[in-house]
Protein backbone atom coordinates (compact mmCIF):
# COMPACT_ATOMS: atom_id res chain seq x y z
CA UNK A 1 0.00 0.00 0.00
CA UNK A 2 1.31 3.45 -0.80
CA UNK A 3 1.58 5.87 2.14
CA UNK A 4 -0.96 9.28 1.99
CA UNK A 5 2.03 11.45 1.96
CA UNK A 6 3.73 9.78 -1.13
CA UNK A 7 0.53 10.76 -3.87
CA UNK A 8 0.68 14.22 -2.10
CA UNK A 9 5.07 14.53 -2.99
CA UNK A 10 4.32 13.58 -6.48
CA UNK A 11 1.54 16.09 -6.94
CA UNK A 12 3.82 18.70 -5.52
CA UNK A 13 6.61 17.20 -7.91
CA UNK A 14 4.16 17.69 -10.91
CA UNK A 15 3.29 21.63 -9.66
CA UNK A 16 6.94 22.17 -9.28
CA UNK A 17 7.45 20.90 -12.76
CA UNK A 18 4.46 22.49 -14.04
CA UNK A 19 5.69 26.03 -13.03
CA UNK A 20 9.18 25.71 -13.93
CA UNK A 21 8.01 24.58 -17.35
CA UNK A 22 6.06 27.54 -17.79
CA UNK A 23 8.64 29.89 -16.48
CA UNK A 24 11.30 28.39 -19.26
CA UNK A 25 8.12 28.70 -21.71
CA UNK A 26 8.08 32.38 -21.39
CA UNK A 27 11.27 33.15 -20.58
CA UNK A 28 11.78 32.01 -24.11
CA UNK A 29 8.85 34.08 -25.42
CA UNK A 30 10.21 37.15 -23.64
CA UNK A 31 13.90 36.79 -25.15
CA UNK A 32 12.35 37.14 -28.74
CA UNK A 33 9.25 39.28 -27.98
CA UNK A 34 10.89 42.20 -25.69
CA UNK A 35 13.89 42.36 -28.12
CA UNK A 36 16.14 43.28 -24.89
CA UNK A 37 18.57 40.78 -26.17
CA UNK A 38 20.83 41.07 -28.65
CA UNK A 39 20.25 39.36 -31.98
CA UNK A 40 23.57 37.17 -31.37
CA UNK A 41 22.13 35.63 -28.13
CA UNK A 42 18.72 35.06 -28.94
CA UNK A 43 19.22 31.58 -30.49
CA UNK A 44 21.52 30.43 -27.45
CA UNK A 45 19.41 31.81 -24.85
CA UNK A 46 16.30 29.68 -26.40
CA UNK A 47 18.66 26.62 -26.72
CA UNK A 48 19.77 27.32 -23.25
CA UNK A 49 15.98 27.18 -21.85
CA UNK A 50 14.98 24.06 -24.13
CA UNK A 51 17.66 22.29 -22.57
CA UNK A 52 16.71 23.63 -18.84
CA UNK A 53 13.38 22.55 -19.78
CA UNK A 54 14.26 18.97 -20.87
CA UNK A 55 15.51 18.16 -17.86
CA UNK A 56 12.77 19.71 -16.02
CA UNK A 57 10.46 16.99 -17.83
CA UNK A 58 12.98 14.54 -17.24
CA UNK A 59 13.18 15.28 -13.14
CA UNK A 60 9.65 16.28 -12.68
CA UNK A 61 7.56 14.19 -14.80
CA UNK A 62 9.73 11.59 -15.99
CA UNK A 63 11.15 11.27 -12.41
CA UNK A 64 14.35 10.14 -13.43
CA UNK A 65 17.21 10.30 -11.61
CA UNK A 66 20.89 9.07 -10.58
CA UNK A 67 19.11 7.12 -7.86
CA UNK A 68 20.41 3.10 -7.40
CA UNK A 69 16.86 2.10 -8.64
CA UNK A 70 16.27 4.47 -11.71
CA UNK A 71 20.36 2.93 -13.55
CA UNK A 72 18.43 0.69 -15.75
CA UNK A 73 15.92 3.95 -17.37
CA UNK A 74 19.12 6.13 -16.87
CA UNK A 75 21.04 3.82 -18.71
CA UNK A 76 18.40 3.10 -21.87
CA UNK A 77 17.55 7.13 -21.98
CA UNK A 78 21.39 7.37 -22.44
CA UNK A 79 21.44 4.63 -25.12
CA UNK A 80 18.39 6.50 -26.58
CA UNK A 81 19.73 9.67 -26.64
CA UNK A 82 23.03 7.92 -28.36
CA UNK A 83 21.33 6.38 -30.95
CA UNK A 84 19.74 9.86 -31.88
CA UNK A 85 22.75 11.81 -32.18
CA UNK A 86 24.18 8.89 -34.65
CA UNK A 87 21.46 8.75 -36.84
CA UNK A 88 21.25 12.85 -36.61
CA UNK A 89 24.92 13.20 -37.17
CA UNK A 90 25.11 10.55 -39.81
CA UNK A 91 21.67 12.07 -41.80
CA UNK A 92 23.79 15.75 -41.47
CA UNK A 93 27.55 14.31 -42.43
CA UNK A 94 25.63 12.04 -45.46
CA UNK A 95 23.38 15.51 -46.58
CA UNK A 96 26.86 17.78 -46.51
CA UNK A 97 28.85 15.22 -48.35
CA UNK A 98 26.33 14.79 -50.89
CA UNK A 99 25.69 18.41 -51.40
CA UNK A 100 29.31 19.05 -51.97
CA UNK A 101 29.71 15.80 -54.72
CA UNK A 102 26.54 17.14 -56.34
CA UNK A 103 27.17 20.66 -56.19
CA UNK A 104 30.89 20.80 -57.21
CA UNK A 105 32.36 23.93 -56.83
CA UNK A 106 31.02 26.67 -54.66
CA UNK A 107 28.88 28.84 -57.44
CA UNK A 108 30.61 32.37 -56.78
CA UNK A 109 33.64 30.94 -58.50
CA UNK A 110 31.89 30.14 -61.62
CA UNK A 111 31.25 34.11 -62.15
CA UNK A 112 34.36 35.39 -60.40
CA UNK A 113 36.39 34.20 -63.52
CA UNK A 114 38.24 31.25 -61.72
CA UNK A 115 39.75 29.43 -64.71
CA UNK A 116 40.12 26.43 -62.07
CA UNK A 117 36.32 26.21 -60.99
CA UNK A 118 34.11 23.85 -62.46
CA UNK A 119 32.33 24.34 -65.90
CA UNK A 120 34.77 27.57 -67.04
CA UNK A 121 34.84 27.85 -70.59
Amino acid sequence: MVPAHAGAETERSYRIGFLLSVVLTVLAFAVVLLGEVPRSLIVPCIVAAAAAQMLVHLSYFLHLSAAPEQRWNLLAFAFTVLIIAIVLGGSLWIMYHLHEQMMGADPMNLVSGNPHAVGHP
